[in-house]
């Protein structure tokens, strides 16, 4: 049994970033497969034993209207087959192709988008999961990836703190708000410090609600982190969010995360952690 992990997408939006974060993580990666080799390939690598990765796009349109009864073909050959797409807003997606002065593979644009994204949209529908990358960096998206398919065996928790004026976290399995604490940005002596400074930690910390917020989140992850991994899943992401990203969000997934390695097994058995801040780099407003 292995992996497969279909990656497709819009032109642009990040397959190949994406591609390059699951070689990162073990996979042999195939870019540009025409669908009807997809089986062959599979079986070759189910005895090989390792997790594969494929790209496809929509310069393959008799392929995608095969894929769904390809992938349904496939269960006695592969295990935990997901649909990874990546997307982006057509302003962004024109600014890409403009700064790289590369050519939409479908011709001219905007046209070329409008067709492609009609040509996408059964691959949309079944998506396992849709990242969003307009304002996701190359680098956050490798994160994202990696955290996803990279844990092996153990449960890979992935905490994120992310900034709600920036977008939320599209790709969270569950998103905590935590604007409702008092800031450390209307304390002029905290505001150009961060959540992982002592004084700013501290400082929300110090709240009785973050502390209640803080116990609420262990026992979410405590019940839902077993019951993920008994379903199959080998990936969990688990996001608090605040204003900006950079004091009270951060601060408590620091936090959450020095509670969950202290308890162990004893609250999330065979995980493992990993703390992301996706906008603790950005400037003070």
């Amino acid at each position: 049994m292995i992996q497969l992990v279909v990656v497709t997408g819009q032109s642009g939006a990040g397959k190949s970033t994406c591609l390059a974060a699951l070689d990162d993580s073990g996979f042999h990666c195939v870019d540009n497969l025409p669908i009807r080799f997809l089986p062959e390939l599979a079986e070759h690598f189910r005895r090989e034993g390792r997790p594969l990765a494929v790209g496809i796009d929509a310069r393959d349109p008799e392929g995608l209207r095969r894929l769904e009864s390809v992938l349904a073909a496939l269960p006695d050959r592969v295990e935990g087959t997901e649909v990874l797409f990546v997307s982006a807003e057509p302003a962004v997606l024109l600014q890409r192709f403009a700064t790289t002065r590369r050519r939409h593979p479908l011709g001219d644009l905007p046209d070329a988008l409008d067709l492609e994204m009609e040509l996408l949209a059964p691959l949309r529908r079944l998506a396992h999961v849709v990242i969003d990358t307009s304002r996701t960096s190359a680098r956050t998206l490798r994160q994202i990836v990696r955290d996803r398919y990279g844990g092996g065996g153990a449960l890979r928790v992935a905490l994120w703190s992310f900034g709600f004026a920036y977008g939320i976290l599209p790709h969270a399995d569950l998103v905590f708000d935590a604007r409702f604490l008092e800031n450390p940005h209307d304390d002029p002596e905290l505001r150009d410090l961060t959540g992982l400074h002592a004084k700013v930690a501290e400082y929300v910390l110090g709240q009785d609600d973050a502390q209640s917020l803080l116990d609420m989140a262990e026992r979410v992850l405590g019940f839902w982190g077993p019951r993920v991994r008994s379903e199959g899943r080998a990936y969990l992401t688990f996001a608090i969010g605040c204003t900006g990203g950079r004091h009270r969000s951060v601060a408590l997934v620091e936090a959450l995360a020095e509670r969950s390695r202290a308890k162990g097994a004893a609250l999330l058995p065979t995980a493992d952690i990993v703390v992301r801040h996706r906008d603790l780099a950005r400037s003070i407003p």
